[in-house]
């Protein structure tokens, strides 16, 4: 929807990379050693050349200790020149965000210029994008240009990891990322500030909201206040992922977990009948059975007793709707305390807003939530927030 612009950015930077590994593949295999130095390290008017940054990263990781371009010898321009990118070892996939499971595998280098350069790659959706996890992870500019320049492609035929800095693309994908890298400022519908920034994709990323929007937040909530953040795709995901790897990078340490639970989903849990996309959902789900419920509550105790390993305390958030019955409610709330966790609490602002997720004294300190994207598209049972006090 271009609602924040992060995506949008992301799918420029992540086929850039996509585009220059097939260009540089396609031109090593038809130019000398020296036709390829050329290029990448032309003369100016005086004759003189010079490395750029990045290339002086490559020859570092190579082990050439020269700047003088002109220095080099046969053996050094070839190793420096040629990336020989084995296509059969490419992990780097175009993006788009659409989900056309018809570009999910497609062949590239089919046009007559292309010389016969035919390979088999794909298209993932944007959020998909390592580029999207590195936005996430990043605490500055000059950080997301390192984290970008560090990403592999793919390896060589000798079995060397190819990067993004060897390519010389670390900078030109740090300026196509270079105002992603702000939050958006939202707000709910009652006036709560949000900053919405990032979604990585939490099969295969971290799922969580940006480093750089927790830490605007809690500077703008001050010790008075709090921030939520979404720690995404379940507790299970969603937890191991925001500790192990958010949590360690940015030193940012959680004061509680929040589990949000819904009926229906414990219901599922619990061996209730399948769930079928565009058919009406089965009279279990839409009706009062507390033996489902209490048998999917097993699924809850365990995402509790993961979440409290971490040294957290888990409150369980119950978000009720017009098919959920008290007694049901009762017996996740048990179920949810029994587990150990530090309370279970009902909430209804699906019906009535704000004032039906109010608790004291929370509801009288400053508040301020981070999103990530992508998680507006699962908002079902064991979704993870936590809480910075």
């Amino acid at each position: 929807l271009h609602m924040t612009g992060d995506i949008h950015a992301i799918t420029a930077a992540n086929n850039l990379l996509a585009a220059a590994i097939d260009t540089r593949i396609f031109h090593e295999a038809s130019q000398s050693d020296k036709a390829l130095f050329n290029r990448l390290c032309p003369a100016n008017k005086e004759g003189k050349r010079r490395f750029a940054d990045v290339m002086l990263r490559r020859l570092i990781k190579l082990g050439i200790s020269k700047t003088d371009p002109d220095e080099l010898t046969p053996e050094e321009v070839r190793r420096f020149a040629r990336l020989d990118i084995d296509p059969a070892s490419i992990t780097w996939r175009r993006v788009m965000d659409v989900n056309d499971r018809f570009l999910r595998k497609i062949t590239v280098g089919q046009g007559p210029d292309e010389k016969g350069m035919v390979r088999e790659t794909g298209f993932d959706i944007s959020v998909a994008s390592e580029i999207m996890a590195v936005l996430a992870l990043t605490t500055s500019l000059a950080d997301m240009r390192e984290r970008l320049g560090r990403m592999v492609i793919g390896n060589s035929k000798a079995g060397e990891p190819v990067t993004a800095d060897d390519l010389g693309l670390g900078g030109a994908l740090t300026v196509l990322m270079k105002d992603a890298i702000h939050p958006t400022l939202m707000q709910t519908l009652e006036g709560t500030p949000v900053l919405v920034h990032a979604g990585p994709f939490a099969n295969i990323a971290h799922g969580n909201s940006s480093i750089v929007a927790d830490k605007i937040a809690l500077k703008l909530v001050g010790k008075g206040g709090f921030v939520v953040t979404e720690a995404g795709f379940g507790a299970d995901i969603g937890t191991e992922k925001f500790m192990d790897i958010k949590c360690r990078y940015s030193g940012l340490t959680p004061q509680c977990a929040i589990i949000v639970a819904t009926i229906r989903a414990l219901k599922m849990h619990g061996g209730g009948p399948d769930v079928v996309a565009g058919k009406p959902l089965d009279h279990a789900y839409v009706s009062e059975n507390v033996t489902l419920v209490e048998a999917g509550c097993v699924n809850l105790a365990k995402h509790i007793s993961n979440t409290k390993g971490y040294g957290v305390n888990v409150v369980v958030a119950i978000n009720k709707f017009a098919t959920d019955t008290d007694a049901e409610m009762e017996v996740v709330k048990k179920a949810a305390m029994a587990a150990g966790a530090f309370d279970a609490v009902v909430c209804s602002h699906h019906a009535h807003g704000g004032k039906g997720a109010s608790s004291p004294p929370w509801s009288k300190k400053r508040t301020f939530y981070t999103w990530h994207l992508f998680m507006e598209k699962y908002l079902t049972a064991n979704l993870l927030s936590i809480s910075y006090v």
